[in-house]
């Protein structure tokens, strides 16, 4: 995992295939993989539990390969609305995890600072997203808010 105040990813981890195209080994048409992933969404799950499972389970390597869009494009296509994006929301369960833990803790100084890297990626994702329009523009991040939000 990278450090949370350099900003940077590393070099360990894998990495994509260099070619565009779908392997000659994967068994879907494109139509199948949209299909697969309008009906894990009616299930409830979320962009990148859907990719996940499309990958573990069905053994998809990439959705965009296949069908050429991303798979919050084949949702938003299929009738389906994302409100938030799902890192934004992932980062800001992480925080009301450490948060709860310092209520717990309130001599834990090292998770005190990483709570802080933690919101300040969260802000510097709000601020992304309210230039691109994912958010609305009067979008901030409360810890209050977001605690009912994430619930």
């Amino acid at each position: 995992m990278a450090r949370m105040h350099s900003k940077k990813h590393g070099k360990s981890g894998s990495k994509r295939p260099v070619t565009k195209a779908s392997p000659e080994w994967v068994g879907y048409s494109s139509n199948d993989v949209e299909e697969n992933v309008s009906k894990l969404y009616k299930e409830g799950l979320n962009a990148t539990a859907i990719g996940q499972k499309l990958r573990d389970i069905f053994g998809v390597p990439s959705v965009r390969n296949i069908t050429n869009k991303r798979i919050s494009q084949i949702i938003v296509e299929s009738g389906g609305k994302i409100e938030y994006p799902d890192e934004l929301l992932a980062l800001i369960k992480r925080a009301m995890s450490v948060r709860r833990h310092l209520a717990a803790n309130k001599s834990d100084k090292h998770n005190t600072v990483k709570l802080s890297h933690i919101e300040a990626k969260i802000n510097r994702l709000v601020k992304y997203y309210r230039k691109v329009g994912k958010l609305p523009s009067d979008w901030t991040y409360d810890p209050v808010k977001a605690a009912l939000l994430v619930k």
